[in-house]
């Protein structure tokens, strides 16, 4: 569905300058018998996300075309995409835009990567951040690099509870630099006890926000450990949480990465994804790939250009702060305009929505006989399942009934072979939720 931009005062104006009262009009040459909307039985408006829900079920009617309701996450969701951003992501000003080395006929491009790191700055409650990078994992390594960097220590303590692709990415990206990378423990609870953590000596504490179980972590805690060590506190953060939960920056992190597939982009089969990065002004010049900053051009105009650049084909050279040489600039003007169209109303919104659904999906499931959700207390979009059945075989059985769910867990944490991971976006409704717990219910009877 293409997106239609014009508000009424745009229409009023179209018709003023053509000389017309009313859109009406402009169908008079239309023979009134032929016309269309005469008595037809309209139904009641319905909201974007409503409307397009109701053109997939009526889609579905159609032999083959049926669409599997998708409760995966870890790392990945299945968020709704307002229209208007592939209407304007998509547009040939950004879609074929090439690296901004010129800033003289780059302005465009430019004005709204600033626009993105300024949303990123908003959104995280941080003082700067870059023009994006690859995905949440190599901004996790990026920014562990920094705290390396400006502590000029080797140690790093990460929670467990991060995702463990970030953690496998971390120590293929650090095993050359000789980094001592310690995992702490995650409680019963589901999250690690940051108060407890001995942090003398290290570089950075690394505490996810809300963590890869969907538990909402203490990042006050962390920052005040990491503090009184002379460590940076890096959170990995989910920006879809931040219109319910505060900043990682006004919970006292120094450094706020996270994943920006959520904003704007489609789940893609795993990617291209967006590498969400800010961070604190007095340590800007660590800060890794693009910033585009604000400037005045030779007439006093406002212009936008590539500023410390720390790249290594640039003047840094082998003292360059990373080798991401680029960035993922249509996927970060996407994630821009999704937060732009949201707004922040928009943005609590659909953190309510997350929250709330992500509640009513764990009541539902905890009922099933046999079964119980895992790590009580305050989640975010995520539940970890237990179920009598292996979780990889649990998750291929609801693939047949029409629900995708999962990760399965025993891979990364024997201790939950039996466990599944669930995630609960705003566009899962309670019918779905109650479908899904129907299937796993008769999977288990089946048994």
């Amino acid at each position: 569905m293409d997106f239609t931009p014009h508000t009424p005062e745009d229409v009023s104006a179209m018709l003023e300058a053509i000389g017309a009262p009313s859109v009406e009009t402009l169908f008079d040459a239309v023979p009134e018998p032929v016309r269309l909307g005469r008595g037809l039985r309209v139904p009641e408006s319905l909201d974007e996300v409503e409307l397009l829900d109701h053109l997939r079920s009526m889609a579905a009617r159609s032999k083959g075309a049926q669409e599997l309701i998708c409760f995966a996450g870890g790392g990945s969701y299945d968020h709704h995409l307002p229209p208007v951003v592939h209407a304007l992501a998509s547009r040939a000003e950004f879609s074929t835009s090439y690296t901004p080395y010129q800033p003289e006929l780059s302005q465009g491009v430019l004005q709204a990567l600033f626009e993105f790191q300024s949303s990123i700055c908003a959104l995280y409650g941080m003082e700067v951040a870059n023009a994006s990078l690859y995905d949440g994992a190599n901004a996790l390594v990026e920014a562990v690099n920094l705290a390396v960097r400006s502590t000029g220590r080797d140690r790093v303590l990460v929670g467990s509870s991060v995702h463990p692709h970030y953690l496998q990415v971390l120590d293929t990206y650090t095993s050359g630099l000789e980094l001592d990378i310690v995992r702490l423990p995650v409680a019963e609870d589901g999250v690690v006890e940051w108060s407890e953590v001995p942090a003398e000596g290290a570089a950075a504490l690394v505490v996810a926000y809300p963590n890869f179980f969907g538990r909402l972590e203490d990042v006050e805690a962390a920052a005040r450990v990491a503090h009184a060590s002379g460590a940076l506190c890096i959170a990995v953060t989910d920006p879809t949480a931040m219109g319910i939960l505060e900043s990682p920056g006004a919970l006292g992190a120094d450094v706020a990465v996270g994943e920006g597939q959520a904003l704007g982009n489609s789940m893609s089969y795993g990617g291209p994804y967006v590498g969400l990065f800010a961070t604190k002004l007095e340590v800007v010049r660590q800060v890794p790939g693009r910033i585009v900053g604000e400037t005045r051009d030779a007439d006093d105009r406002r212009a936008y250009v590539l500023t410390l650049q720390a790249r290594e084909q640039h003047i840094r050279r082998a003292r360059a702060t990373s080798n991401v040489c680029t960035n993922q600039t249509l996927m970060a003007i996407a994630a821009a305009i999704h937060l732009a169209w949201l707004g922040p109303e928009g943005l609590t919104r659909l953190g309510e929505l997350c929250a709330r659904r992500t509640a009513f999906a764990a009541k539902r499931l905890s009922e099933i006989p046999g079964c119980r959700v895992r790590f009580d207390g305050p989640r975010f979009k995520e539940i970890v399942l237990e179920t009598p059945l292996e979780s990889g075989r649990l998750a291929r059985a609801l693939a047949q009934r029409g629900f995708i769910a999962g990760p399965s867990l025993g891979s990364w944490w024997p201790d939950l072979t039996n466990c599944l991971l669930v995630a609960v976006t705003e566009r899962r409704t309670a019918e779905d939720i109650t479908g899904l717990a129907e299937a796993i219910e008769k999977e288990l009877a089946e048994q």
